[in-house]
């Protein structure tokens, strides 16, 4: 029979134990994938939720410029004394182009282009102004730009009444609650 001393004892125990400890920590490859699809499974369900947020309020913060153009419109409107005579450059945010569009937002990758016109929107008595405005009875328009992320989003509409809207092809949705 093998005597063994208490510090060969200490030692011995400190190696079995040492081996339960290494054989305990971390996790198993199903655990790790167990976790791996459930955070899969969770990014699939929000991915989708936070695009919709991101339209949404893309979408809004639109709608808060088209209503800043028209109370520029309207107070210039006391400086000019007509609407016609109203510059583009003095109520649209930017530079704007020959055609009187500007890209919205100014800064970055634009997702809508604004424009200003009188009468009604694709039919022959529509007219874009190009350096003053058209008249009283104006509207702004954002057109999404193609190929970003607003493009099937629908265009919005702000008329000089005070109406806001929103085309998805040949559905116009008005009012409150219904853009």
């Amino acid at each position: 029979m093998v005597m063994l001393s208490a510090a060969a004892k200490k030692l011995a125990l400190q190696r079995n134990s040492s081996t339960q400890s290494m054989q305990q920590a971390g996790f198993t490859l199903i655990e790790l994938m167990i976790v791996v699809a459930i955070i899969g499974i969770l990014a699939a369900i929000a991915y989708p939720s936070y695009q919709s947020y991101v339209e949404r309020t893309n979408r809004a913060d639109m709608m808060v410029e088209m209503q800043q153009i028209a109370s520029r419109i309207e107070s210039n409107k006391i400086n000019y004394k007509r609407y016609d005579r109203i510059p583009l450059s003095s109520v649209l945010s930017g530079t704007p182009a020959t055609d009187g569009s500007v890209s919205f937002p100014s800064s970055g990758t634009g997702l809508y282009t604004v424009i200003v016109g009188t009468g009604t929107w694709g039919e022959t008595s529509w007219t874009t102004s190009t350096v003053t405005l058209g008249g009283r009875d104006w509207i702004i328009r954002a057109i999404p730009v193609a190929d970003q992320r607003m493009a099937n989003d629908g265009s919005l509409t702000l008329d000089s009444q005070g109406i806001e809207c929103r085309f998805i092809g040949t559905t116009k949705k008005c009012g409150n609650g219904e853009k």
